[in-house]
């Protein structure tokens, strides 16, 4: 099979049950799951990811995971590209992709019409020397005047992330937000996003943080720091790693580090559940509900009848 081909993406913030949801779904629908978690990307990045260990994977395949080292940027086109490519495959095979994460960029480089711009080894540096030595700060004010829309999309303290859109701002003479994912798709597709009480989801994610430790998330550092970790200049900023860092650094105790990972985790749970909250393709499910697999199956049905 050639081109674009139907996708069920499941999605939403973290520890919501998109994992849970889309096991149930690959075994209804006779599917296989395309990783769309950042963090997954990385090889040895397992305990503070909640990545599927294989014998947890009730014998889905499970496609596009552990892709780079450690020491290597994230790349949303490399992902894109192989994520596009693992569809394509699935699909030829008689089979439902299953695009599952919370990594809302990454799931709109899939399932949207967006290419990206080159880059610029020299023109990178300069922005990220730049970046070292004053801090995100004046980069985003000066983004905020070159493309107000951007500025607003990209958190003032994603130093990376503003780079790039300097980049390419420099690069195509044109606003970074023409760059940004819209709402062009690429491959037909139903977003079945999963959400719970705020309140419920905070639990989870304490607990969810408590067993990431419990599990040997210390020592997992530990050994991937050991491949570099330090050195990655997206690994190590991980939600869970940068604290272990800051804790065998001596920065704080390993009780805070902990508690500053569940902090930080729902802070960035609210920002993902605002960012899928804009889409109004995604159908939204409860996770708590007894009865949502049989909603989202519903879902899937009458999606398949509208083609």
């Amino acid at each position: 099979m050639t081109g674009p081909v139907p996708v069920v993406a499941v999605v939403g913030p973290t520890a919501t049950g998109k994992t849970a949801l889309s096991l149930d779904l690959a075994e209804a629908l006779g599917g296989e799951v395309v990783n769309a978690d950042s963090m997954q990307l990385y090889e040895g990045m397992d305990i503070g990811t909640a990545k599927l260990r294989v014998g947890e994977r009730r014998g889905i395949a499970h496609h596009v995971f552990d892709i780079w080292q450690v020491t290597e940027p994230a790349s949303v086109a490399e992902y894109q590209a192989r994520a596009r490519a693992a569809i394509t495959d699935i699909a030829a095979r008689g089979r439902v992709p299953l695009l599952v994460g919370g990594s809302g960029l990454y799931i709109r480089a899939v399932l949207d019409d967006f290419s990206f711009p080159g880059t610029d080894p020299d023109l990178r540096a300069t922005l990220e020397a730049e970046l070292a030595e004053v801090g995100p700060g004046p980069l985003h004010a000066r983004l905020a005047s070159l493309d107000a829309a951007a500025a607003a999309r990209i958190l003032p303290s994603n130093g990376r992330r503003i780079v790039r859109a300097l980049e390419v701002i420099e690069l195509t003479g044109a606003p970074f937000t023409a760059e940004l994912p819209g709402e062009r798709p690429y491959h037909p597709a139903l977003q079945l996003g999963v959400d719970r009480d705020p309140a419920d989801l905070d639990t989870r994610v304490n607990r969810r943080v408590e067993l990431m430790w419990e599990e040997g998330l210390v020592a997992e550092v530990e050994h991937l720091i050991v491949r570099g970790l330090r050195e990655g200049r997206t690994a190590s900023r991980a939600l869970g790693y940068q604290q272990v860092i800051a804790f065998l650094d001596g920065q704080c105790d390993e009780q805070t580090a902990a508690a500053d990972t569940s902090r930080a985790t729902r802070r960035f749970v609210r920002r993902q559940r605002s960012w899928f909250r804009r889409d109004p393709r995604i159908t939204w499910l409860n996770a708590a509900s007894p009865d949502v697999v049989t909603t989202a199956m519903v879902a899937v049905e009458e999606w398949r009848r509208s083609f």
